[in-house]
């Protein structure tokens, strides 16, 4: 006799195999270019309008957990769904796969950047490839807040969370966990004004083979729940703790472990709100790159598929390379890269595998939508103060430093304008915005165009 109170059976997944799990999980890796957005727009044409693996509701109470989670909202999405379908195999599966194209990718072009940047056409091709990601930085702006600033309370936290994190200096994840509490109590008091939709609101559902169906593995147990965390704290913390031990707290691959360890605790918001905050301290803090480099290793990260923030590999590719001690330099630059890429995902699983039981008996739960709500009103000042970052130091020479009244920014020196610099930009702004030019071809033409300065003798 089937019992509507227990949990409905899901053997293999619904008739999904594991063998054809890998193969539309290997295409939609291949398949991610373009950031989260485009990655999370691929996923749900192909796993709920295509395959019709999971509902519409779904698949959004999913993103919704993944977009309040630190890291890449997009990988930890892959990796939810694909535990819902084949246990902790197929999260891992689907998570895996999602990052290995853009591992391999953003590896190889980190070693000829490192080699060979300096070789004239190349850097030609970086300075345009920066006008492109300084249009596409923008259009996410304009995108995200789109969706997310429904009234003007949303849009009074995005200008707050702006003002505090550009002007201020303050620390992002202070802003991100005031935005939250706003939010959870907003929606508690039963204030339309923090209803949350997540990333396109609700949707009657198609039928799908999961359904509502209760698999046995997504029930939350604590005692499953305590054994997973210690497993995967220990495959995360175990590494960082011998590396530091044996090289130090200082070591270059003692600080990358340490650094990217703590950013993948902080890091909420999305891979655009994750690059402001790695932005302000590998740049600032720990100087492993200079601003312009920050801003072609975002170029690597937008052209190749997988999570955006895999440019943080190319962060600690160069951190290595430049303190290699006894390692040859590349082999420093990539071991570094690895440990970078390595520390940054790890938590992922565990966020997923621990949280995502617990998470499945929420759906509907209208506090967790306003905090979500008011998260990515605030992400979206945060975009914002990106876009900026990203337009001083690509249009600009020089900058000086403010700093008075609790004032903390760098303001661009006006006379040190870039006039080819500001021309591609504002092509690539007209090319997005303007004519709906492709982001793939619009990377691809302002680097022809970078090149083509070169050539001529311009730049």
């Amino acid at each position: 006799m089937d019992d509507n109170h227990s949990p409905k059976p899901a053997p293999a997944a619904h008739g999904v195999s594991f063998g054809e799990a890998f193969r539309v999980w290997l295409r939609i890796a291949c398949l991610s270019f373009g950031g989260p957005a485009g990655q999370i727009a691929v996923m749900h044409r192909i796993l709920v309008e295509e395959k019709k693996w999971i509902s519409e509701s779904r698949f959004l109470h999913a993103l919704s957990y993944c977009t309040l989670l630190p890291g890449p909202e997009a990988q930890q999405l892959a990796t939810y769904v694909g535990w819902l379908m084949h246990r902790t195999a197929g999260g891992l599966m689907a998570g895996g796969l999602f990052i290995l194209p853009g591992l391999v990718s953003i590896m190889a072009l980190s070693i000829i950047y490192a080699g060979w940047g300096k070789v004239g056409i190349v850097e030609a091709a970086f300075f345009g490839l920066k006008a492109a990601v300084l249009a596409i930085v923008i259009e996410a702006v304009v995108r995200v807040g789109r969706r997310a600033l429904k009234n003007g309370v949303m849009k009074g936290l995005a200008i707050a969370a702006f003002i505090a994190i550009f002007f201020f200096a303050a620390p992002f994840p202070l802003i991100i966990v005031i935005a939250g509490v706003i939010g959870w109590f907003g929606a508690r008091s039963g204030s339309p004004l923090f209803s949350g939709g997540g990333h396109g609101g609700a949707a009657k559902d198609a039928p799908s083979l999961l359904g509502d169906a209760v698999p046995a593995h997504t029930l939350p147990s604590p005692s499953r729940a305590l054994r997973t965390a210690l497993l995967w704290g220990a495959i995360w913390l175990a590494p960082v703790a011998i590396i530091v031990a044996a090289l130090g707290p200082n070591h270059v691959f003692g600080r990358i472990a340490i650094f990217f360890s703590e950013m993948a605790l902080v890091t909420f918001g999305g891979a655009y709100a994750v690059l402001a905050y790695v932005a302000q301290e590998a740049v600032q803090t720990y100087r492993w790159v200079s601003p312009p480099e920050m801003l072609d290793g975002l170029g690597m990260a937008e052209t190749t598929p997988g999570p955006l923030i895999m440019v943080l590999q190319f962060v600690g590719f160069m951190a290595a390379y430049r303190a290699p001690g006894s390692f040859d330099p590349m082999t420093a630059g990539a071991l570094g890269g690895l440990l970078a890429t390595f520390v940054t995902f790890a938590p992922c699983f565990l966020w997923i595998f621990v949280g995502a039981p617990y998470i499945e008996k929420l759906r509907g739960d209208k506090p967790l939508a306003g905090a979500l709500a008011a998260i990515t009103a605030a992400v979206v000042g945060v975009i914002l103060n990106l876009a900026i970052w990203f337009a001083i130091h690509a249009i600009f020479r020089q900058t000086f430093p403010v700093r008075s009244l609790g004032l903390n920014f760098d303001a661009p020196v006006p006379a040190s304008v870039d006039p080819w610099a500001l021309a591609l930009a504002v092509a690539a702004a007209l090319a997005v915005f303007r004519f709906r030019v492709g982001m793939i071809q619009t990377l691809v033409g302002c680097c022809v165009a970078g090149v083509a300065l070169y050539l001529a003798g311009l730049r």
